[in-house]
Formats: structure tokens, C-alpha cells, sequence
């Protein structure tokens, strides 16, 4: 039977492998097209994922991979289109991302259980990079690109 940690760490590996084929071939220039001049764009989504990941890193023990006072650009009810110019190279986030999940991997590797009392904001923090994950599979079709997964 799979351990909650267990079950963590196969949808943080999925997901990371996920993003990881849906940013395959995707230029920074592309990166930051914001689809019918609105919809967020795929830097934006990366940096936000990156944004939350870092208080489930918090959660766990672990320090953020970057201060989220100078990613604010990258929050919740942020106004993306409006913050552009604050963005960092898709390069520069797909490295955060890296850097973020070998944390996660390190840590659920060396902890025996979850606190009972953060397992629903694990949960949540978990279904909302799924969430997320997703939406850059179309936007990566919206951008002309093959799909990523077969």
C-alpha cells in the first residue's frame, strides 16, 4: 500500500516530468505570448507554479527556492499582462523548477510523515500544480506545437 509521501512524490515526479515535455521546443519569445492578448502565458504560469511550490517547500522544513518578494510578479491575483516587465527569462524558471523539485524529492526521500495538520494544504498545494500543469499543454498547442504527450 503507498504511504501519503509515497503518493506526493509520484504526483510531484509526474508532474515535473509533465511540464518538463510541455516546455520541450518552447523559445522564451514564445514563452511570453499571451494567448487573445489575455490569457495568461507560459512564463507566467511556470513562475507562479514555482511561486507555490516554494510555501509546500515551507511546509515540509525546507527553504523557498527564491524570495517571493521580487517574484511578486508571479502571485496569486496578480494581473500578469500588467507585470511583464518584472518577468525573468522561461531559461531562468525552467532552472527554479529544477531546483525546486530535486528540494521536494530530497526532503519526502528523508521524512517518515506528513504533520497531520498540513496534509490539506498539501493536498491543495498539490491539485493546484496539477491544475496549472495542465493549461500549459493547450497553451502549448495554442502555440502551434505538437502535443507533448502521446
Amino acid at each position: 500500500m503507498k504511504t501519503d509521501i509515497e503518493i506526493i512524490k509520484i504526483q510531484l515526479s509526474s508532474n515535473f516530468k509533465v511540464m518538463s515535455m510541455n516546455f520541450d521546443s518552447i523559445t522564451n519569445e514564445e514563452a511570453m505570448i499571451f494567448p487573445d492578448g489575455e490569457v495568461n502565458c507560459m512564463n507566467w504560469i511556470l513562475g507562479h507554479l514555482i511561486y507555490i511550490r516554494n510555501p509546500l517547500l515551507n511546509i515540509l522544513g525546507e527553504d523557498s527556492v527564491w524570495d517571493s518578494e521580487k517574484f511578486s510578479c508571479y502571485n496569486r491575483g496578480e494581473i500578469p499582462l500588467e507585470r511583464k516587465d518584472e518577468f525573468i527569462s522561461f531559461e531562468e524558471l525552467k532552472s527554479y523548477l529544477k531546483q525546486s523539485q530535486e528540494k521536494l524529492e530530497a526532503k519526502l526521500n528523508t521524512i517518515e510523515n506528513f504533520n497531520p495538520e498540513t496534509i490539506k494544504d498539501i493536498s491543495t498545494l498539490c491539485f493546484h500544480e496539477i491544475y496549472h500543469s495542465g493549461q500549459l499543454s493547450y497553451l502549448r498547442r495554442i502555440l502551434g506545437k505538437p502535443g507533448a504527450i502521446k
